[in-house]
């Protein structure tokens, strides 16, 4: 766990404990483990858009796209699947696209059966910058949960998301 006074200054250092983890409200358990997990990626996503926004220079709602595509086949994917599974309206993800396509993150191209359709992919450039920020990126999301969540539910969410477990590096199958 990391000492208080290596937090950036605008994160609170002394949070109190969440709400949603005491249990003495009138919600049942499945809702405090909602408002648990809605806290977690609240903290997550707000130490994140420091780290992405020097590490990588994109925005917050870009790096998610761009992870999207990380997990994606090198060919890409149609944007239409990209907005559906971030939840994101088309027209938005559209102008997010642009602006990776302009900083030569990502390329676009028509999809030859489908004059309307359009695939994505990361390029090179991405990938690199990807797996030279992957330390600190996944140390931030590892910091943050901790920030809101005690050791049993970092345990159970790392039971629920592969990759949290051990040392917080993710891990693949060969």
């Amino acid at each position: 766990m990391a000492v208080p006074d290596e937090h950036p200054a605008d994160l609170p250092t002394d949070l109190p404990e969440c709400p949603s983890m005491q249990g003495t409200g009138l919600l049942p358990a499945e809702l405090r483990a909602w408002m648990l997990l809605l806290a977690a990626t609240g903290a997550v996503e707000q130490r994140l858009r420091t780290v992405v926004k020097e590490r990588l220079d994109v925005s917050h709602d870009e790096f998610l796209v761009l992870c999207l595509l990380a997990e994606m086949p090198r060919e890409g994917i149609r944007m239409t699947r990209i907005a559906d599974l971030l939840g994101r309206p088309k027209t938005r993800l559209t102008y997010q696209i642009a602006c990776l396509q302009h900083a030569g993150l990502v390329t676009r191209r028509s999809v030859h059966d489908d004059r309307r359709g359009v695939e994505v992919a990361l390029t090179d450039k991405a990938r690199r910058l990807l797996r030279e920020a992957s330390d600190q990126l996944a140390e931030t999301v590892t910091e943050a949960l901790e920030s809101v969540m005690g050791p049993e539910q970092r345990e159970a969410a790392c039971g629920l998301l592969p990759g949290l477990a051990g040392d917080g590096r993710s891990t693949t199958t060969p």
